[in-house]
């Protein structure tokens, strides 16, 4: 269920989560309400369905869970790491608001303790305040009707449906064939040591293991390699969370034949142990 778009929803008692559930439900989203945090890594694993056949999932967690509190990081955490895409929704509203839906519903506040009700808002807020530092959204229900919220959040869900993470194409090049059309992102390794010029390694290319030694066992490369994968590792969780389908990685040395090649090949190693999906070619390693 990696594919799948995960919405965690929480926040506030009384602003609005029964409505934000149902949106998604409306929207093809298979849902769970009060979900036991300590519970969603090992539901995550379980065989639902096909992601052709659901939009995504959401899952309504907060206080009324006695552990959620002590648990939820850890878990969130977990989730990010294993390459689950998903985000943390948190919805609040004004105390006079949530003390008039209260009095509306005659519903009891799931922190009732022999506290009033304006004590039990203040103490969820105060112990909420983290969550809602970390969370990717923030919604204030205060001047928003019931079907407005709906509408609000049955947009976000339907934005989402087609949103699948993104791909990402490392591509080696030679300059003197021209820059590919496609990049993103364009590095040039000409700085390199260049084997072409080591008669032995002329004729084999940056697959090879002797031109591949060559490139990566340089103190440039090693240095240069260090930087470049940091700057990546940190650009490319931006470039997905902005909505960016595919993102294309170029690698440019002269001919195209040994640096680029190399490189490119170390790079694509380093990000495929993060899960993402990627793919890799070389355009010039045959000319």
């Amino acid at each position: 269920m990696n594919n799948l778009k995960i919405f965690i929803i929480t926040g506030l008692s009384g602003s609005g989560k029964s409505t934000a559930i149902a949106a998604f439900e409306d929207a093809g989203f298979y849902c769970v309400d009060n979900m036991p945090v300590a519970l969603l890594t090992s539901f995550l694993k379980l065989p639902i369905k096909s992601s052709e056949e659901i939009a995504g999932l959401a899952f309504v967690m907060d206080l009324r869970e006695k552990d959620f509190l002590t648990k939820y990081k850890s878990v969130f955490d977990s989730i990010k790491q294993n390459n689950y895409y998903f985000e943390i929704m948190f919805l609040e509203a004004d105390e006079e608001v949530l003390l008039q839906r209260f009095s509306q519903t005659r519903r009891h506040h799931p922190l009732s303790r022999g506290k009033t009700l304006i004590e039990n808002i203040r103490i969820e807020k105060e112990q909420l305040k983290d969550l809602k530092t970390v969370s990717d959204r923030v919604i204030n229900t205060s001047r928003h009707s019931v079907h407005e919220l709906k509408a609000i959040i049955s947009d976000i869900a339907y934005k989402s449906k087609n949103t699948s993470p993104m791909n990402v194409h490392i591509l080696s090049f030679g300059y003197k064939y021209g820059i590919p059309i496609d990049s993103d992102l364009i590095i040039d390794v000409r700085f390199l040591a260049n084997p072409y010029f080591k008669p032995e390694l002329r004729d084999l290319d940056g697959e090879n293991q002797k031109v591949e030694n060559f490139v990566l066992k340089n103190r440039q490369t090693k240095t240069f390699l260090k930087k470049y994968l940091e700057l990546l590792d940190y650009l490319i969780p931006l470039y997905e969370k902005e909505g960016k389908a595919y993102l294309t990685i170029s690698i440019g040395c002269t001919g195209g034949r040994h640096r680029s090649v190399a490189i490119a090949g170390n790079i694509y190693k380093h990000l495929e142990k993060s899960g993402i999906r990627i793919s890799i070619s070389h355009r010039d390693i045959s000319r």
